[in-house]
């Protein structure tokens, strides 16, 4: 990261997102100029869910379009790194209930914001789109992120697909799920409602591995109540960024 005590005044104090809302506290870094500085508040989890991350004015000259899921990593990685030449939106996190959505939503962002960045880089996966987003992605000349969903980018594509098939019987949370368990798991899957349909649901499952992408205890401690709730076996997996740190490098 750059050593000037400007960046480390810049960075903590962007305006991307002022928590009243309930967003995340700021993380602390050290950028080796000597003082440790706070990455920038980031909006709730409910309000990425539901209404994404705004662009309010061009400054870089990569735009990336992400799920609402990876808001908090990639400004994490943004404010780690110095990356100052990459900007964010992001689309709901909600959509991955509604994978249908996420190919025409992107193509609209990609039209709304084409004329003012260099280069434009999606950061989903394939993410249930069945192929259609990688298709759509090459058509309008832009690139995305590889792999069929978050799970296997942050394990590092690679190291995945060479356990999937020992891991069959996983069921996978992310940092982001985790944090947002009853919103994308337990409620769309009427469980609140009807508790009897989870042996029916994850009956074939056997353990829920949690995708560590911070040292979190308190993170940690409620995926173990996530996997008692499903009946599960826990297993803590840190991840890290994985294969999102090295792609974003590259940009």
């Amino acid at each position: 990261m750059p050593k000037t005590r400007g960046w480390c005044v810049w960075l903590a104090t962007q305006p991307w997102g002022a928590g009243s809302d309930g967003g995340c506290p700021a993380r602390v870094y050290d950028c080796g100029c000597g003082d440790p500085i706070s990455a920038p508040m980031i909006p709730s989890d409910a309000t990425l869910t539901e209404a994404g991350l705004t662009l309010d004015q061009a400054q870089g000259r990569v735009l990336l379009i992400a799920c609402g899921a990876l808001a908090r990593e990639i400004l994490d990685l943004k404010a780690h790194h110095g990356w100052t030449h990459l900007d964010l939106t992001c689309l709901p996190a909600k959509y991955h209930l509604y994978p249908d959505k996420i190919t025409e939503e992107v193509r609209k962002s990609v039209a709304k914001h084409r004329d003012a960045y260099d280069e434009i880089f999606v950061v989903y996966a394939d993410c249930g789109t069945g192929g259609l987003l990688q298709a759509a992605c090459e058509e309008m000349g832009v690139q995305m992120v590889a792999g069929p969903h978050c799970y296997s980018f942050f394990e590092g594509n690679d190291a995945f697909a060479a356990k999937q098939d020992a891991e069959f019987t996983s069921f996978y949370l992310t940092d982001f799920l985790v944090r947002q368990f009853d919103a994308f798991i337990w409620k769309p899957m009427g469980l609140d409602r009807h508790p009897d349909l989870r042996d029916m649901y994850f009956g074939n499952y056997e353990t829920l591995v949690y995708q560590a992408q911070t040292n979190d205890a308190a993170l940690t401690a409620k995926a173990q109540e996530c996997a008692a709730r499903l009946g599960l076996a826990f297993e803590r997996r840190f991840t890290g960024y994985g294969d999102l740190k090295t792609t974003l490098a590259k940009l």
